[in-house]
């Protein structure tokens, strides 16, 4: 029955505890696979706890990679996100990195297979993998995390870890623990999400060479009309003219001022990145249906312009949705260090560094339907303190969560990045365990050793 706070006061129970770990990983992301993948081996029993049906997170909703490649062209990201992707490679179901002049690089991949490489990698590495499951609470003791209250079909259960490596991308572990955590800019806004969409029977070399041959009716950010005259698979920014024209003489409602098309590796195929829902928190359950709902709303939209306005679309048919909505941004961790937007325009160095990135900030403003860019010309550093939070011992994060600025998020938050940090927080998280020690006190220079030995990338 309801009290005057309208809350049900639950009778106590005991739950029991489904499993006991040297390293357990919540959430099954880029980040979370590697850091599964990097923290097994050498007999270390591995957990990953995921609430959906597979993994991948983001790699499953018709995004490319970004990141592997450096500003300078070299490559920054390798060790296992570069395996992941030699294994996507081996079904055709990955490109090349390719040098990009708006995203530094893209790597396309196909959705589906994901799925299936990166669930089949971590079967052979020996994680025991465990779908359908969310994690809702932590158990502490102290300041020391033991592990996660999880919600199943089973009910409610424990899962136990000498480590535990969120990688629910919201920090979801780390704030149920009392780990700081900050959310947003200044003024708490947070980036908008999209819902990706996907439609085949698309005149792609149509599209590309309209773009090139007539640039001044298809204008594109940065990126030179000749760079579209070159690539067959490539990514669209612009054409901002066409919006604007479709929204006056059609009344569309498409609440972004840039088209953003990305090829698929299948001939005919376009992922749309333009779907914006503005104030979603993706925190926040009712939040996210509603940002759902609404950017099914404008999918029809969206078509239709595409349809009418941009050349190699008129033959173009729906054929499929991303299985959730792309978050952006959420919350973030106080770690031991917090990244700056200072520290990726001065391309800084660290003496623990765990990872090199070299993606732009890429604000996708809360407050407006535009963008802001800046890069900072080379690459920078990421130090191993960022992803060890204040307040609670045991606990390492890894992927956007990760202790930064808003303006730093909007560069380690691509996908590359995230898979660095996550084989960073694996490889840790077994050091610390077979130390017996904190994952604070392990030592940086033997992680850094560690990571290249495993053909990690890291400036010296």
């Amino acid at each position: 029955m309801l009290n005057d706070a309208q809350v049900i006061q639950e009778p106590a129970r005991a739950t029991p505890v489904r499993a006991v770990y040297d390293v357990l990983v919540v959430g099954g992301g880029p980040a979370g696979l590697t850091a599964a993948l990097a923290a097994a081996g050498d007999g270390l029993k591995v957990g990953l706890v995921e609430s959906r049906s597979f993994i991948g997170g983001n790699l499953t909703i018709g995004l490319p990679i970004l990141g592997f490649l450096g500003q300078k062209g070299n490559q920054i990201i390798q060790g296992l996100p570069q395996k992941f992707i030699d294994r996507l490679r081996a079904q055709d179901a990955a490109s090349e990195h390719r040098p990009c002049p708006l995203h530094v690089s893209i790597t396309l991949i196909e959705p589906e297979a994901v799925k299936t490489v990166a669930l089949a990698m971590l079967v052979e590495a020996g994680v025991e993998v465990l779908f359908y499951t969310f994690s809702a609470d932590v158990i502490m003791d102290g300041n020391r995390i033991r592990g996660i209250i999880t919600e199943s079909k089973n009910g409610r259960e424990a899962i136990l870890g000498k480590v535990v490596i969120d990688c629910t991308g919201d920090a979801d572990v780390a704030f149920r623990a009392g780990v700081p955590c900050e959310q947003g800019n200044a003024q708490g806004g947070m980036q908008p999400p999209t819902l990706m969409f996907c439609l085949a029977g698309v005149d792609t070399d149509k599209l590309r060479l309209s773009i090139a041959h007539e640039p001044r009716t298809y204008l594109t950010d940065f990126i030179p009309a000749e760079y579209f005259g070159q690539n067959r698979q490539f990514i669209v920014v612009g054409l901002r003219e066409l919006i604007a024209r479709a929204r006056a003489e059609r009344h569309l409602n498409i609440p972004n001022e840039r088209t953003i098309i990305i090829t698929g590796l299948r001939a005919g195929e376009a992922w749309l990145n333009m779907t914006r829902v503005a104030g979603v928190d993706g925190t926040d359950a009712r939040s996210l249906t509603r940002g759902e709902i609404e950017a099914r709303r404008q999918m029809a939209d969206i078509i239709t312009y595409l349809k009418h306005y941009v050349p190699g679309f008129e033959q173009a048919y729906f054929t499929k949705t991303a299985p959730f909505l792309g978050i952006r941004e959420t919350r973030r961790i106080v770690g031991q260090y917090v990244l700056t937007q200072d520290d990726v325009l001065q391309c800084r160095k660290f003496d623990d560094a765990i990872a090199v990135a070299s993606y732009p900030i890429d604000i996708h403003r809360p407050g407006d339907e535009g963008c802001t860019l800046i890069w900072c010309g080379d690459c920078y550093d990421i130090p191993y303190r960022t992803l060890v939070p204040t307040r609670v011992d045991n606990l390492l994060v890894a992927g956007r969560c990760i202790s930064t600025t808003h303006e730093a998020m909007a560069s380690i938050r691509v996908m590359a990045t995230c898979m660095a940090l996550g084989e960073a927080a694996g490889r840790a998280a077994r050091l610390a365990v077979r130390a017996g020690v904190t994952p604070a006190a392990v030592n940086p220079q033997t992680l850094r050793q560690e990571l290249r030995a495993h053909g990690a990338y890291l400036r010296d």
